[in-house]
């Protein structure tokens, strides 16, 4: 069997975006070809069943020669174990070569599949991707595609039964057209009903992963059930497409496999009425019965797995539109380490997939030991900005830079050493505190992560736990409360101090305790010469705050000092506000507060 590796099907040269998994599938071209080679020998000793009974009615019956019986028996019993082991290594070898394309491309599926929202937002099956590869590797694994193997070889039996008797070759050729045709029809009927079969599955799917989510609001506020009946609607429009598919599928395969069995009734019929006459003998009859199925089973077995076919085709085809919608991230060379500015020219963004602009015109420049505080009402554009500022949301106009260097010089890898990012919605993954904390970095430096954790306050926290860094948090860190979850978020971005830390509403979920712990981390990156973004909605944080931007209607409504910027937003002393009460007062115009 040919001995595969991923490491052989990387090609020098890095394939044209969209065309990997056809790379993936030409590099595996030599065990192709030795499936094609053992589907030839395969095929030949097919003939055995025929030769056989061929032998045994003109010449074993004839000759009533026990030891002649003998002999052919052994020599048959001999060439069925052959061609049984020739097919396990045939289907072992498919097995492997989808195995190999799962290595090979999986990698560039599951990048591209978490890239996707960045460039075309959150829509449809998050999933689907995935699913895609799942079913092109199931499908090489099934017998469909060795059908396709044994396809060129049914001229060859058709020459064979012509060579018995013209008459029994016209008849065997009539029953393949027939069948043909059969496949042709079934691929022109189940091909639209395939693709909605496909579109509604991802509409059902992506309902039920949004009321997975929202569990507890669904529980909460007993939707339930409501939730439930439009997933049902949702659901039986998915199985009555997939039931069109099957109907159309199952009944093809069905006349199909009847037309098979009356073709060999015809050539056992056909077959008689030559040797009536003298034109043929016994053995010819069974032998060309036999060959015959044989020569329409490859027609019989495509047309069984029709089905699957077409799923991979079209899976296939989504996952080379998507590939080549992501290209691979190119790397770029490797600058030196941020340390000095964050620079805002003019930034326009807007959400991935979405034609609305949401925040513009923003203009700003911090240098290193720097806090920004970002304020405003809801809707003013202040969580879009800052997913800009971390390179997530690629800017519409306008560029954002770290020491004078945009941010699409750099790779995401490399980008990503030195940001540290507390998004709103906090989400950690499965795995260990460590883990999470560390950005799972596969060789993490232990110290670096008790530094983190002290940084944000929560290593007594989690030395407390059973398993302290090790405690395995669950899906989604459930095994946590919403303050510990936020706190060891803060940890992974502070680890290995990153240059620009952008804080998404880092005290939504935190304690008193937690509070003093975040401004500490604050005032720690300060020290160090890092720069931090804060956007908040508590006035108590933006006193650790140099300067202050003030949003509205996703526009710069004022930018400057903390001390003036505040002193305008806020007349009355802050503490007459409650610790969640901000008040943002609306500017008549565009600001900037010079110090």
């Amino acid at each position: 069997m040919p001995n595969l590796h991923a490491g052989t099907l990387v090609a020098a040269i890095r394939p044209v975006p969209g065309a990997e998994l056809a790379s993936a599938l030409n590099s595996c071209k030599g065990a192709l070809a030795g499936v094609a080679l053992f589907s030839g020998v395969s095929n030949i000793l097919m003939l055995t069943g025929a030769v056989f009974m061929l032998e045994v009615y003109d010449r074993v019956l004839p000759s009533r020669s026990v030891p002649t019986l003998v002999g052919i028996a052994l020599l048959a019993a001999v060439l069925f174990i052959g061609q049984a082991v020739i097919d396990l290594l045939r289907g072992r070898i498919m097995t492997r070569i989808g195995a190999e394309m799962d290595e090979v491309v999986g990698g560039r599926v599951f990048t591209a599949m978490t890239r996707l929202p960045l460039f075309a937002g959150l829509q449809g099956d998050g999933l689907q991707p995935q699913r895609d590869l799942d079913s092109i590797r199931t499908f090489l694994s099934s017998p469909g595609p060795t059908a396709l193997f044994d396809l060129p070889w049914l001229p060859f039996y058709l020459a064979i039964i012509w060579s018995f008797h013209p008459t029994l070759g016209v008849t065997a050729i009539c029953g393949t057209i027939v069948l043909v045709t059969l496949t042709a029809a079934t691929e022109a009927f189940t091909r639209k009903p395939m693709g909605g079969a496909v579109l509604s599955g991802v509409q059902r799917n992506s309902f039920a992963e949004a009321s997975r989510r929202n569990a507890e609001v669904v529980a909460a506020m007993g939707m339930g059930r409501r939730l439930h009946d439009r997933w049902q609607g949702a659901s039986r429009e998915y199985l009555a497409q997939q039931q069109r598919v099957s109907d159309i599928a199952g009944g093809f395969g069905s006349i199909a496999r009847a037309l098979r069995l009356m073709l060999q009734s015809a050539m056992l019929g056909v077959g008689a009425w030559l040797v009536i006459h003298g034109e043929a003998t016994a053995g010819i009859i069974i032998a060309g019965s036999i060959l015959s199925g044989r020569a329409l089973a490859p027609v019989d077995l495509a047309i069984a797995h029709w089905r699957n076919f077409v799923g991979a085709r079209q899976s296939w085809r989504r996952l080379s539109q998507l590939l080549a919608r992501l290209p691979q991230e190119a790397q770029p060379m490797a600058l030196p380490v941020p340390r000095s500015t964050l620079t805002v020219e003019r930034v326009a963004l807007g959400a991935p997939g979405a034609p609305r602009v949401i925040v513009q015109g923003i203009e700003f420049a911090l240098e290193a030991g720097s806090v920004l505080g970002i304020i405003g009402p809801s809707g003013s554009g202040k969580s879009s900005l800052v997913r800009g500022l971390v390179g997530a949301w690629r800017p519409l106009a306008g560029r954002i830079k770290l020491d004078g260097a945009a941010l699409d010089q750099w790779s995401s890898e490399r980008l990503g050493r030195h940001v540290g990012y507390l998004p709103q919605d906090v989400e950690l993954f499965a795995g260990t505190i460590a883990d999470n904390i560390a950005r799972f970095e596969p060789e993490s430096d232990a110290n670096a992560i008790v530094t983190a954790a002290r940084a944000a306050g929560v290593h007594d926290l989690i030395v407390s736990l059973g398993n302290g860094y090790e405690t395995q948090i669950g899906e989604g860190g459930t095994a946590l409360s919403a303050g510990q979850r936020q706190r060891i978020a803060l940890a992974r971005a502070l680890y290995g101090d990153p240059f620009l830390v952008v804080l998404d509403e880092p005290n939504a979920n935190l304690d008193i305790d937690g509070e003093i712990a975040l401004g500490a981390a604050i005032r720690g990156v300060k020290a160090r010469g890092g720069i931090v973004a804060i956007v908040a909605h508590r006035p108590h944080i933006l006193t650790t705050t140099d300067f202050v931007l003030v949003m509205k209607d996703g526009q710069m409504n004022m930018f400057g000092p903390s001390e003036r910027v505040l002193s305008k937003v806020f007349p009355k002393p802050q503490a007459q506000y409650g610790e969640s009460e901000v008040r943002f007062q609306a500017r008549p115009s565009y600001r900037i507060e010079n110090g």
